[in-house]
């Protein structure tokens, strides 16, 4: 038995073309949820990357800064150490009231100081100059080479020049004796002692040379001993 299909042909393909066309928007519509949803997504993550890294540039900043602070109150901290370091070598090791009174207490009796002299000068270094003598100038060098930094302040040596008038050359010899002695000066020597008459009275000149010790530390004690026997003697006489 035959079928005959009475519905138009033109009807038929109409009806597949809507079904097409409506696939296609069904398809179409559903990718464009998808790439709205993925550009909604992708919109969401940039603001919270955005967010997260004005976050870190600020903590950031607030690192350098304090960084920054840190590196200040170091080279602050330098500066004040260094300043402390040359105030405190700038110092007398030994304060020239308490010498003056050191070389008054040891004067033996009828001897009186006519001047004192202060000098600072830097150490001699050693010279070597013959050709036998470079080995030694090498090992000199090095040895200093090897020794830590000292600033310029404490190399300087004190170099005193003492003057003054004794009944006879035996308070001089006495006098020089004490001073060699002393637990302050070093290298005491007489330089010069020459007869001088005054008022009709016949006494002794004197010069004496001395060096301060290095590396010498004085205890208040002994400070206060010092000038304790120094007004003592200023009483006496």
């Amino acid at each position: 038995m035959l079928n005959i299909n009475f519905v138009p042909d033109d009807y038929i393909q109409s009806n597949e073309s809507r079904r097409t066309n409506l696939m296609y928007l069904v398809l179409f519509a559903v990718v464009m949820a998808g790439l709205s949803g993925s550009f909604i997504t992708i919109k969401i993550r940039q603001r919270s990357l955005s967010a997260e890294e004005k976050l870190v540039n600020a903590k950031m900043m607030q690192a350098e800064e304090a960084i920054k602070q840190f590196e200040e109150l170091q080279t602050k901290r330098k500066e004040m150490m260094k300043t402390a370091l040359t105030t405190a070598e700038l110092l007398e090791p030994v304060p020239k009231s308490v010498l003056l009174a050191s070389l008054t207490n040891n004067l033996p009796a009828g001897t009186s100081l006519l001047g004192l002299k202060l000098t600072q000068k830097e150490p001699k270094k050693a010279s070597f100059t013959t050709a036998t003598n470079k080995y030694k100038t090498a090992q000199a060098q090095k040895a200093e080479a090897a020794q830590p930094e000292v600033s310029r302040e404490k190399l300087l040596e004190t170099h005193i020049a003492i003057k003054g008038i004794a009944p006879s050359d035996l308070q001089v010899a006495a006098y020089l004796e004490r001073l060699s002695n002393s637990t302050l000066l070093d290298n005491v020597a007489l330089v010069e002692s020459k007869e001088r008459e005054i008022k009709d009275a016949i006494f002794r000149q004197f010069k004496l040379t001395a060096m301060l010790r290095k590396d010498i530390h004085l205890t208040g004690e002994d400070i206060d001993r010092i000038r304790v026997e120094h007004e003592k003697m200023a009483f006496d006489f």
